[in-house]
């Protein structure tokens, strides 16, 4: 019985594209080691073909700690991903010339959501001009957004004769000081970032920061 549960959760695992992932040599690093992404969500495309590839999978750590791997990747194949929040890596393939994939990156439309983003691996290999002015419009169209919704309630609650609530709308102002904190701490002055270097702060499990700090 034992048997055959373990042969029908192997087969499901094939299906779904989430088989377990094997553990790699230590010397043969994956092309890109453990890391999460500076935005929410991101669209992996893969651009090479695949044909005669084997591996290049993208492997993810579970919030139990297990690895485990995407569907083998095929050209043209794209996976979405909650790249801020799960750790992955990029596996090695052999039997082709190239692993080139495209990465698009996503946030939640609805201003009211959060937004996780973050600077740390984009800011030390971007143009910092274009990437804060960027990062400021539309973090202060969220903010703008946000504002006007609050403004239109505390107007419409005046025009019915309700009491304010204090304790919300000092709730509101607390979590948009904090929004506008979050943006001046990820908008490091230029001449303290290091181009190329990329720290361990986007990590989140102890494991990927304690490996990140032996290979350094």
């Amino acid at each position: 019985d034992e048997l055959a549960i373990f042969s029908e959760k192997k087969a499901f695992e094939e299906d779904e594209g989430i088989a377990g992932c094997p553990w790699e040599p230590e010397d043969e690093k994956p092309i890109v080691d453990w890391h999460t992404d500076a935005y929410p969500f991101v669209c992996v495309t893969m651009l090479s073909d695949c044909t005669s590839m084997i591996g290049g999978e993208t492997a993810l750590r579970t919030g139990t700690g297990d690895i485990v791997k995407v569907r083998g990747p095929q050209m043209g194949c794209a996976v979405i991903l909650q790249g801020r929040y799960i750790e992955h890596q990029a596996l090695r393939a052999v039997g082709t010339t190239e692993r080139i994939t495209m990465v698009t990156s996503f946030r939640p439309r609805s201003p009211n959501l959060p937004d996780d983003t973050v600077l740390t691996t984009v800011r030390p290999v971007s143009n910092l001009s274009e990437l804060y002015s960027q990062y400021t419009e539309y973090r202060l169209e969220i903010l703008e957004e946000r504002v006007r919704t609050q403004l239109r309630a505390l107007r419409e609650n005046k025009r019915g004769g309700k009491k304010i609530n204090t304790k919300a709308l000092k709730e509101f102002i607390r979590d948009q000081t904090e929004f506008l904190a979050d943006m001046n701490k990820q908008m490091v002055d230029p001449e303290k970032v290091i181009m190329g270097s990329i720290d361990d702060s986007h990590l989140h499990s102890d494991d990927a920061v304690a490996k990140r700090k032996r290979a350094e």
